[in-house]
């Protein structure tokens, strides 16, 4: 697993490597790898190195000094380097020293001066996009771990100007580090290099961040209370039939979904547990026909009593909200099978959460923003993290919180996070698919935890392939496409799984 580490344990990490380095190695460490970067993609982006130019945005502390060491060493390579303080009398004095005898040019923001600089080191009169100069790339090292809220006004209005691509260092600035939250002026780096650890910022707000550069520098880490799977781990225990299996013994999913105002979302739920690989897929409800129609292979019967035997039970889409829905879900969660609940179920559940809270088999809650405010009274928040890990803790239940970074809950265990790269599966049905996905894992004899996480990769990476099938740049897709491309992305993973 990947491990995302909030400011205080990277912090700590940092005071216990500060005890077994010299001083100032971690920092050199940083900016060697923060410039290595930048020239790699001054390379890519211009073809060369020397003779390009860069501009740093600099503020206080130590993220101001990575950039600033950083910058010398560009200039070493033949980059003509200039860096802006934003906070003159708080900048990094062992940096901006390096940077000096480097013979970069250093410029406060406008309307303030360099303390201690010679003559000809103070801030330009043309406003921010004179400051900035005509670079082939901006570092951003405005703000680092210890930042908190959006940019400050006179920061703000210089990255504005910039037209160039971004390279943050550590973080983007103005992006809360634990929590991805963006309340108001951000930047938007094209690149984001981190130092020693993957932090929440970096999966939580993946379209500020762009790609993300790792420069280990050391750091001693605890066990992470975030954590993402890696696609070849997916791949590796996605269920694969043995010698001896059979339909039975592959999984059997059940699934409740749909009803005369939305067959559709039968279809969809059933199909992906077909696509998701069970041994047998039964179908219980008023779809039938539709599901037939679409996926023969299914066995469907027109209520839960005579469905026959299954492994997992997923309830929910286009299900209903009435009586009849609610005595349906009832039935399913007194057994002591593994179920997902979702879309029309959630809603039940959230008027009567003791269905749920009592129980003691396996329960996955699939929920978008809205649904988790229902079944909470409150929205998820900045915080989305804490939000769905007190769901889980308080409900004792697994929750996938849904959205472009998906968070997966589980009372006692960390929080997986699946960032999914594109909002492409942001359509009508698409929760459908991911909860059938869920149900056939489940089905399969998956941990909830685990098979809701792979779910959420497999479903993003079908969504991604669905989109680029007519196109390399993607085109929107709906949840049909979707569908049809789940056994293509399980068969990727696999791949990445395959030894060599």
């Amino acid at each position: 697993m990947r491990g995302y580490f909030t400011a205080d344990e990277v912090r700590a990490a940092e005071a216990e490597l500060f005890t077994r380095v010299p001083e100032g190695m971690p920092m050199r460490r940083a900016a060697f790898g923060l410039a290595d970067v930048v020239a790699r993609e001054l390379r890519q982006r211009t073809g060369g190195v020397a003779g390009r130019s860069v501009t740093l945005l600099v503020g206080s502390g130590d993220n101001g000094g990575d950039v600033l060491w950083a910058g010398s060493m560009l200039r070493r390579r033949g980059v003509a380097v200039r860096a802006i303080l934003l906070s003159p009398e708080r900048a990094h004095a062992a940096g901006l020293a390096a940077l000096r005898r480097a013979g970069g040019r250093i410029l406060a923001v406008p309307g303030e001066s360099v303390q201690g600089g010679s003559s000809g080191e103070q801030s330009e009169g043309s406003g921010p996009a004179g400051a900035i100069g005509a670079p082939d790339l901006v570092v951003d090292g405005i703000v680092g771990l210890s930042g908190r809220g959006p940019l400050r006004p006179r920061a703000a209005e210089i990255v504005a100007a910039v037209r160039v691509p971004i390279i943050a260092a550590d973080l983007p600035s103005g992006v809360d580090p634990d929590t991805g939250a963006v309340t108001g002026p951000a930047v938007r780096a094209d690149v984001t290099v981190t130092f020693g650890a993957y932090k929440p910022v970096h999966a939580l707000a993946a379209p500020y961040c762009g790609r993300i550069e790792l420069v280990p520098i050391g750091l001693r880490l605890p066990e992470p209370n975030l954590a993402a799977l890696e696609p070849d781990s997916v791949g590796a225990r996605l269920p694969v039939p043995g010698a001896a299996d059979d339909k039975y013994t592959q999984g059997v999913t059940g699934v409740c979904a749909g009803s005369a105002t939305y067959p559709g979302a039968a279809v969809l739920c059933t199909g992906a547990a077909v696509a998701a690989t069970s041994g047998m897929v039964r179908y219980a409800g008023t779809g039938a026909e539709q599901v037939l129609a679409h996926f023969p292979e299914v066995i469907a019967a027109p209520d839960i009593s005579s469905t026959g035997r299954v492994q997992a039970w997923v309830f929910g889409p286009g299900a209903g909200t009435d009586d009849a829905a609610r005595d349906r879900l009832a039935r399913i969660l007194a057994t002591d099978l593994p179920v997902v609940v979702d879309a029309d179920g959630l809603t039940l559940l959230a008027a009567d959460p003791s269905l749920v809270t009592d129980r003691a088999a396996p329960t996955v809650l699939t929920p978008h923003a809205g649904e988790f405010a229902r079944l909470t009274g409150d929205e998820p928040g900045p915080d989305r993290v804490a939000s769905v890990r007190k769901l889980a803790e308080s409900w004792e239940v697994t929750v996938l919180l849904k959205g472009r970074a998906t968070l997966v809950a589980t009372p006692g265990g960390p929080v997986l996070v699946n960032e999914a790269g594109g909002s492409w599966a942001a359509t009508a049905g698409s929760g459908d698919v991911l909860s059938g996905i869920i149900g056939a894992l489940l089905a399969a004899g998956r941990e909830p935890v685990w098979a809701a996480a792979a779910a959420a990769r497999v479903h993003a990476l079908a969504a991604n392939l669905a989109a680029h099938a007519a196109t390399d740049a993607g085109t929107p897709i709906s949840a049909s496409p979707l569908l049809a491309h789940v056994r293509a992305a399980i068969g990727t993973l696999r791949e990445l799984a395959a030894p060599m």
